[in-house]
């Protein structure tokens, strides 16, 4: 089977070669002629007795193409017992003639440099030979000699026929031909495709012992009205012609006729297993009756049009099993055309039997996919573009010329054939392909093949039916999504795709792919637009589109006017659903990646550090033990094909919660909601289970020594408390009268910054808190199921004011414990986070996060759970809380140094850390120092580990 697919072989491995030509006999060429795939001038006749003759001349020097096809091949072996002898014939007719022997024949061939070959199809058997014009006349008498003058002995009649049964036991050590023999077998009953073009075993073997019927054979099929003449090739026309006439003109006409046995409508399904005896890689295969090779019907054009949409190197089934899950080596649409009605096969290669399950679902759902949505109509444009450029540039010599048009007029013996075949290419749309797919790709006559070592797979479905999963495909899609709309009137919309994903979910060695993965939907572009195309639209917009990551959470937000929504759509939306994933943004968002963990983590914000450090201890075996950025090491060994991945499996419509503000047109909401329902995959893998921090057991210190003139200092340990539980507003009340994040008139920085001026600043939280020197107020959509209590002491001037601080702080928490609030202190806290929390929501994207928080903790509004819990408590809750969730015995400090071991000297020690000011103390404030400068933090050495900066976050 030399040839498989008309046209579309110019841009698929498994498509076939497409072929044809002007008319013009004499005449110039007419203006549409330009426009047709075949455009090179050919002058075409017919002798007398029926010989379709075909000259083209070209402008390759010296060289000259004869191809001679006949209109015979194994479709044509209707008699029981027959089969492959189109295909055996064809070796006969290189042993000798009547004139010359075989062994002569041979030898004026060599003399003359010429290649010589043929071959079989199911439908034409085609004779070729390329040599140099000067021997035209001499290869034309040969051919018209052996075509008129065929003799052979019966013993190289049974010799040629052991040959074949050689060939035969070769082709069937490939498991191709294994499949392709047992699913035409049963996929026809009547006609001729039943058997391939070797032929059954049975009447191969038999071959030797029919001799009698070759001479029948050979005076049925090997007829002038059954051929065709091709020369192509540096020639005049004329001459040639000339000389066909001489050689051919005497070639006798007969009057052989034969009928085609009708195929009757296939019933019902069919799964056949192969197993194979040796190693080989398993394969799996889907097999349809399909239409033939009929230019005057759109059939054929829209089954290679689908073909190459949905199964070509470009689609996206493609892409996922071969390329990004690997989980086939090959992927091949193979719909050869036929005379009569043929079959479309889809074949993937596996490369473990393993793969059965996951390789047959992507297959049917792509099937599925063709059956229920129209292809997009650029696609389409694409594929006639590359159909017509690359059949151009395939007809490169003579000997090309010529196999095309051997290849196009076994249908009809007229090149036009391939352009009219264009023609229809061309006019076929996306609802045509669409409608191919459901009259063909149907489970009447459908075939599921597999071929593995084993003796069967066990793992597949065989019990699916096409109809029932296009059914329910075809039921409008319901959203698997939240939405939460807080539409108003504002000209500024405000978007926010909120990802129930993130850090957590970093594979083990993988950490920092969710990051990664969201700054590649942001920062790296689109499928169809780079993402400095997509800057330059934004710029005049004055939009924007970033990520935020972090464990349980990825926010995808931007903003927009309202008068430039629909272009900002496309260019988001694109985004999202169909990143461009190119390999020079994944580079380079890799190293901007451990650079911000190297640089900017490690060396420049010693701040951030000492917080990060902290959570990474406390949560050591834990969902949340790694950085958000990941760590070095695992970012330099993950690929695109890592990021494309975790893509499929997280960022999916259960994992969404899309928020929408501002005044966004109806329509185009609607219209992004429908995109977002149809695109985005719709569920993902099993989510890694969040389980309770790690059991903290007594005080740990991590000392982090690197080059740095200041000492910062963070310390805390996880509570059970997040937005979610009952105790959580009175907490977030107790950790406000501590330490209120950048406000002065909280407790430890009264005691620490504002009394001593030790520091910038000393903070509480209860909440993860990144960015924090940069930030006055916390951010939205940072949500977990786990949170910490934590005191950040901001850089100290040396070790010995870090401990002095830290003895402070823990020395105000064990009062605070001890004693409680005031009934001063309460109210004053709660007067001022009544109004403070409303703060927190100052713009429309702060309502907006909150609320789509609020979501995910399942409480009521951020405003509405604070005012409503404020107004509930009193004194007493609130120092039950403290005695409840605050302790002093199981706690994790982290101190940011340049001299770790004096650090770790003077807390094991309890080493006095005596303070000094630069102008005159109260005296009450001076006895407090002489208490708390030998505060005992009660560390052991056992307990405390200087770790070098360049340990960290590796």
């Amino acid at each position: 089977m030399k040839h498989l697919s008309l046209l579309i072989v110019l841009i698929s491995v498994l498509g076939c070669t497409p072929t044809q030509n002007t008319r013009p006999e004499a005449e110039s060429l007419s203006a549409n002629q330009t426009s047709k795939v075949f455009s090179q001038p050919y002058d075409m006749r017919e002798l007398d007795n029926g010989l379709k003759v075909i000259v083209v001349k070209t402008d390759y020097p010296g060289v000259v193409s004869l191809q001679m096809p006949i209109q015979t091949g194994s479709r044509n072996e209707v008699e029981p017992g027959k089969s492959g002898f189109a295909h055996f014939f064809e070796h006969m007719m290189f042993r000798g003639t009547e004139n010359y022997t075989q062994e002569e024949y041979g030898a004026m061939l060599k003399e003359v440099g010429a290649d010589q070959n043929a071959y079989t199809t199911d439908d034409y058997t085609n004779y070729h030979v390329t040599f140099i014009n000067e021997d035209l006349e001499l290869m034309l008498m040969l051919e018209a000699d052996r075509f008129k003058n065929l003799k052979y002995s019966e013993a190289q009649f049974r010799t040629e026929a052991l040959a074949v049964k050689g060939e035969y036991l070769k082709n069937s050590a490939s498991p191709f031909s294994q499949l392709f023999e047992t699913v035409r077998k049963n996929a026809y009953q009547e006609h001729t495709y039943r058997h391939t073009t070797m032929g059954f075993l049975e009447d191969i073997e038999d071959m030797p012992n029919q001799m009698e019927y070759s001479k029948v054979f050979f005076d049925r099929w090997y007829r002038p009205e059954k051929a065709a003449l091709i020369v192509v090739g540096d020639v005049d026309v004329e001459n040639t012609h000339q000389l066909i006439e001489k050689y051919f003109g005497d070639w006798e006409r007969g009057n052989y006729v034969v009928d085609i046995p009708v195929e009757p409508p296939a019933k019902g399904s069919q799964y056949h297993h192969i197993a194979w005896d040796s190693q080989t890689l398993p394969m799996f295969g889907l097999v349809f009756r399909g239409p033939a090779a009929d230019p005057g019907q759109k059939d054929k054009m829209a089954i290679d049009m689908l073909g190459q949409v949905y199964f070509g190197q470009n689609s996206a089934v493609y892409q996922d099993l071969v390329v990004n899950r690997q989980l086939a080596d090959a992927l091949f649409f193979y719909s050869p055309d036929r005379k009569d009605p043929g079959l479309i096969y889809v074949l993937a290669r596996m490369t473990s039997a393993e793969h059965y399950p996951a390789v047959q679902e992507a297959l049917l759902n792509t099937l599925v996919e063709a059956r229920t949505a129209e292809p997009d109509s650029q696609k389409l444009t694409d594929i006639k573009s590359a159909a017509r450029y690359g059949f151009a540039n395939s007809l490169d010599n003579s000997e090309a010329i010529g196999d095309m048009l051997a290849s196009v007029v076994q249908f009809n013996r007229d090149p036009e054939f391939i352009n009219q075949q264009y023609e229809q290419l061309e006019a076929i749309t996306a609802s045509d392909v669409k409608w191919a797919a459901n009259k063909y790709l149907v489970d009447d006559g459908r075939i599921m093949v597999t071929l593995s070592s084993d003796e069967q797979v066990s793992s597949i479905n065989k019990d699916f039916m096409l109809s029932d999963m296009v059914a329910e495909a075809s039921q409008p899609k319901k959203a698997m999504y939240q939405v939460t709309d807080m539409s108003n009137t504002s000209d500024i919309v405000d978007l926010n795709f909120l990802f129930n994903t993130g850090a957590a979910q970093d594979p083990e060695g993988k950490k920092g792919l969710a990051a990664l993965t969201a700054a590649m939907i942001t920062e790296g572009g689109s499928a169809s637009k780079s993402i400095k195309e997509i800057q330059q639209a934004m710029l005049p917009m004055a939009a924007y589109f970033s990520s935020q990551v972090d464990k349980e959470m990825m926010s995808l937000s931007g903003r927009v006017h309202r008068e430039k929504a629909a272009e900002y759509l496309e260019l988001v939306l694109d985004s999202v659903l169909n990143p461009g994933f190119r390999e020079d943004d994944f580079k380079r968002l890799k190293t901007q990646q451990i650079n911000n963990i190297q640089t900017d983590l490690k060396q420049n914000n010693d701040e951030e550090l000492g917080k990060e450090v902290l959570y990474q201890q406390l949560y050591k075996g834990h969902p949340y033990g790694s950085l958000n950025l990941g760590a070095v090491a695992d970012l330099e060994s993950i690929t695109l094909d890592d990021v494309k991945a975790f893509y499929q499996q997280q960022l999916t419509q259960d994992r969404l919660n899309l928020g929408i503000t501002g005044n966004l047109p109806e329509a185009q909401k609607q219209a992004m909601l429908k995109r977002i329902t149809d695109e985005l995959n719709a569920a993902g893998v099993k989510p890694v289970k969040i389980d309770e921090a790690p059991v903290l057991e007594g005080r740990q210190v991590t000392i982090v020594e690197k080059q740095t003139m200041p000492t910062a200092v963070s310390y805390g340990f996880p509570i059970e408390v997040n937005r979610s539980h009952p105790d959580w507003v009175a907490l977030w009340l107790v950790r406000s009268y501590l330490g209120e994040h950048r406000n002065s008139n909280s407790f430890l920085y009264q005691r620490i910054r504002e009394a001593r001026g030790m520091n910038y600043g000393d903070y509480a939280y209860i909440e993860y808190f990144p960015r924090g020197m940069f930030r006055t107020q916390p951010e939205a959509n940072l949500g977990r199921s786990e949170q910490i209590f934590q005191v950040w002491l901001r850089p100290l001037r040396s070790n010995a004011d870090a401990h002095f601080a830290t003895r402070t702080a823990m020395y105000e928490m064990e009062k605070l414990i001890e004693n409680g609030l005031t009934e001063e202190q309460f109210e004053a806290t709660r007067s001022f986070l009544s109004k403070y929390a409303g703060l927190l929501l100052k713009g429309q994207d702060r309502v907006l996060g909150y609320q789509m928080d609020s979501d995910y903790y399942g409480t009521p509004g951020f405003v509405e759970l604070v005012s409503k819990g404020l107004d509930s408590l009193t004194l007493e809750q609130v120092n039950q809380v403290i005695r409840k969730h605050l302790q002093l015995e199981n706690i994790h400090f982290v101190f940011i140094t340049k001299d770790g071991e004096d650090m770790k000297s003077r807390l094991v020690n309890d080493t006095t850390s005596a303070m000094t000011y630069n102008s005159e103390k109260p005296a009450t404030l001076l006895a407090e120092d002489e208490v708390i400068q030998d505060y005992p933090l009660n560390l052991k050495d056992a307990d405390v580990v200087i770790k070098p900066i360049d340990e960290i976050f590796q």
